[in-house]
């Protein structure tokens, strides 16, 4: 899907240690560094999520030109960007953490800044994309005349999702969604009187919808999920038990969850509750800091063993395997990535001429773990169920070019109607699918639970499949 994210981008900066010792010079500890890890923030982190999950992710922001940017460029590998200047350095903020627990925030350049610049090409991103999102960071961009008024109009053709800050400018009226957390909802509405949690939600959120001139307010009330309001009511979205040890990052996945369901055709009360589910599971597995990028690791056997396995990617000659549980490369590398530490993850499918809704499928499943095996429906069984001509490309060149593809890192055919088998040998701690359904429906589902894996969905891209682009050629030819 063609998003587009308007925001103020930031550097976060985590250096992370143990501390088993006192300072000398004063009674603070001494933490003794294993690895500082940068990553993308504020709009960046929005824009990095939702392109991890497959999409093709433009963002609108300013950057500058320091170190800092020179860092953010990195970290939004993956992500095309169109800046105006912003006239400022970097805001970046650092946090020293001991094993889970922040000890410390240090944050340069966060003053308030003049209004970045806007260029036709920013425009014209807002004006192409499918679905947009603010992450209205604070720091100008969405006070630019022409970005407002480039908003104003695409709220009326598409979804656009609004995630407010105190700092920060209105909504443009006719957004979809405004997602204020409490204290922002609070700060900006001004209730009169004191209320409970979810009740001061409600006042708060029927007083935005109608100061903004929104379609709805979601407020988010941490672990309890969040307060939905709209013209036809209020309705609680109750947040699935996580363990939460970073809340970083909590609003950007639930935004941007929120703005792919809602293009994708989702009523709001339904898209709301799976987006307050995909800010649990994501704080879940450890939020923000989970995906930053390392240096100056410690280098440790371990961390090393774990490091060539990751990083190694099978040729496409070596890498294509058939039948399951055949001490195949595709079976051999799942077992020496996870006897390393890592995360394997697996998908499967007939790719019968690769389209991109495969190749964002497969990137954002190899984004999930640290190696990715696709289990490939042989020519048979893809003749058994999808009938003549199928397939139009044979095994061989079909595993080939998903080999040449950079997320792709082993194949292993099977010549079942379903992958069980595989997925049996590969024993994968995700197995993922595209579509728009819950991950429990899958028929896989039992199976991949069965040794404490999990089963894992990523939206499904209408109008890009096998079917249409086969009668497209057929016409041509």
């Amino acid at each position: 899907m063609k998003v587009t994210v308007v925001g103020d981008v930031l550097l976060d900066v985590d250096i992370n240690g143990t501390a088993s010792r006192l300072s000398p010079d004063a009674p603070v500890p001494v933490v003794d560094v294993a690895d500082i890890r940068r990553r993308a923030g504020g709009a960046g982190l929005a824009a990095t999520l939702l392109a991890r999950d497959g999409h093709h992710v433009t963002l609108v922001t300013g950057l500058s030109d320091d170190d800092g940017a020179s860092h953010l460029g990195a970290a939004l590998a993956g992500v095309s960007v169109l800046a105006g200047a912003p006239l400022a350095a970097t805001p970046t903020k650092t946090r020293v953490r001991i094993g889970t627990h922040q000890m410390v925030r240090f944050d340069e350049g966060c003053a308030p800044v003049p209004t970045p610049g806007c260029t036709r090409e920013m425009v014209a991103a807002i004006e192409s994309a499918e679905v947009i999102l603010v992450a209205d960071y604070g720091r100008g961009i969405t006070s630019n005349a022409d970005v407002r008024a480039a908003l104003s109009a695409a709220a009326s053709r598409v979804p656009v999702v609004w995630d407010p800050h105190p700092s920060g400018s209105k909504p443009v009226g006719g957004v979809a969604v405004a997602t204020p957390n409490l204290a922002e909802a609070l700060a900006f509405a001004k209730p009169s009187g004191t209320h409970p949690m979810r009740k001061a939600a409600e006042e708060a959120g029927k007083l935005l919808l109608e100061q903004w001139n929104c379609q709805a307010v979601m407020v988010t009330v941490g672990e309890d999920g969040a307060v939905l309001v709209d013209r036809s009511g209020v309705e609680h979205v109750p947040a699935p038990p996580a363990r939460v040890e970073d809340p970083c990052g909590a609003g950007d996945r639930l935004a941007g969850s929120l703005a792919i369901y809602l293009a994708l055709g989702l009523e709001l009360p339904r898209a709301a509750a799976r987006a307050v589910a995909d800010a649990s599971e994501f704080l879940g597995n450890g939020g923000a800091a989970s995906l930053a990028g390392a240096s100056n690791q410690a280098t440790s056997p371990a961390a090393r063993t774990r490091a060539s396995t990751v990083m190694r990617r099978p040729m496409p000659d070596s890498g294509i395997s058939t039948g399951p549980g055949s001490g195949s490369d595709g079976v051999q590398l799942a077992h020496n990535v996870r006897a390393a530490g890592g995360t394997v993850v697996a998908t499967g499918g007939c790719f019968d001429l690769l389209h991109a809704g495969h190749a964002r499928t497969l990137a954002a499943a190899r984004s999930m773990g640290d190696c990715l095996v696709v289990c490939l429906n042989s020519d048979d069984s893809v003749r058994r169920l999808k009938g003549d001509p199928r397939p139009i490309v044979s095994q061989e060149d079909r595993a080939e070019l998903l080999l040449a593809l950079h997320c792709v890192d082993a194949v292993v055919i099977f010549d079942e109607d379903t992958p069980e088998a595989s997925i049996e040998s590969i024993r994968p701690d995700i197995w993922v699918k595209g579509g728009d359904y819950q991950p429990g429906d899958l028929p896989e589902a039992r199976l991949v639970e069965s040794w404490g894996g999990k089963c894992v969905t990523v939206p499904f891209h209408p109008a890009r499949s096998t079917s249409g682009l086969a009668e497209a050629l057929a016409k041509v030819g």
